[in-house]
């Protein structure tokens, strides 16, 4: 059987983190590279032992040799190079947030479901067999509250995609997708927010802080910020047993369950299980079988995240 192979859209960090993750995968490989600068889709190319390097996405996206593309750029580009994947009958991973605004999601699921293509969001969080173990662990009982935090202090750059409006910056849609979507997954979209927190200077929301509150009672409590280190921790309370995720939360190497009738359970990640593996196993698994959409992070999951960020936004002054 061929390699499933993989054109990466993009040459920052993320891009190399999750073609190393490819190139570490048995059965799949990276073919090719794409940037807006050619010398740079070169060197990670070389690093990654692609087969090719383009100077522009559209001719990364035009290469018979690629399987999937993988969307790696800063928020406010996916929309664009999303449109040349789906259009050229690739199936696209896109970094998460899937788009910079709602109408950009909006529109790439409706030109990928329009046209039949699988697209996915690269939220890895759901797909660290941890996460999974909580989402689908009965023992909680009816489960009450989600505590999640993520935030560091980042050096305030004006020009830098965190701060930049333009790039689709700001700490809801880079951090507080984490402890939002922690919340998603296990309670469900909210009924109502309150939210507070503070502006940049380039009108980006600089932190966001507040609750998720939902019909019954049950509450989520999540923190992002740009401006302090935070725990970076998790907490899923329960009525008959509560999961600690240690920072990272979204990516946890063990977690520990407790309870009133039993002895504390520790879970440790194989690492050859991590959720980067998992959601790029995810998007060969659907293209093998002609899904287009995953059920483990569904399209119309993502749409309400757009949507829900988009709220907290416009709560804060």
């Amino acid at each position: 059987m061929r390699d499933f192979t993989w054109g990466i859209a993009a040459t920052g960090g993320i891009a190399r983190t999750v073609g190393a993750a490819i190139a570490a995968e048995p059965g799949m490989r990276v073919a090719a590279v794409g940037s807006r600068s050619l010398a740079r889709a070169q060197a990670l190319a070389a690093t990654l032992e692609a087969e090719s390097a383009y100077g522009s996405y559209e001719q990364l996206c035009a290469d018979p040799g690629v399987d999937a593309i993988y969307v790696a750029t800063p928020h406010a580009q996916h929309l664009q190079v999303a449109e040349l994947a789906i259009a050229a009958g690739k199936a696209v991973l896109c970094e998460k947030p899937l788009a910079a605004t709602p109408d950009d999601a909006e529109k790439m699921v409706r030109l990928a479901r329009e046209a039949g293509v699988f697209l996915m969001e690269a939220m890895w969080m759901r797909f660290n067999p941890l996460i999974r173990l909580i989402k689908g662990d009965p023992r909680f009982g009816e489960i009450r509250s989600v505590q999640a935090t993520f935030g560091f202090a980042a050096p305030y750059d004006p020009a830098h995609r965190l701060w930049a409006p333009e790039l689709g910056g700001g700490a809801l849609l880079d951090l507080g997708i984490y402890p939002f979507g922690l919340a998603q997954l296990i309670l469900g979209m909210p009924a109502d927010l309150r939210i507070t927190g503070s502006l940049a200077p380039t009108g980006v929301d600089a932190e966001a802080a507040g609750a998720l509150l939902y019909p019954g009672g049950e509450h989520a409590l999540v923190a992002a910020s740009l401006l302090g280190n935070y725990p970076n921790t998790a907490c899923v309370v329960g009525t008959q047993m509560r999961a600690d995720i240690p920072a990272p939360f979204w990516a946890p190497q063990r977690i520990v369950l407790t309870g009133p009738s039993m002895e504390p359970e520790e879970h440790v990640l194989d690492p050859a299980d991590n959720g980067y593996a998992g959601e790029l196993r995810e998007v060969r698994a659907a293209t093998a079988e002609g899904r287009t959409e995953s059920s483990i992070m569904p399209l119309d999951e993502s749409l309400a995240m757009m949507g829900l960020l988009a709220d907290a936004r416009r709560q804060i002054a």
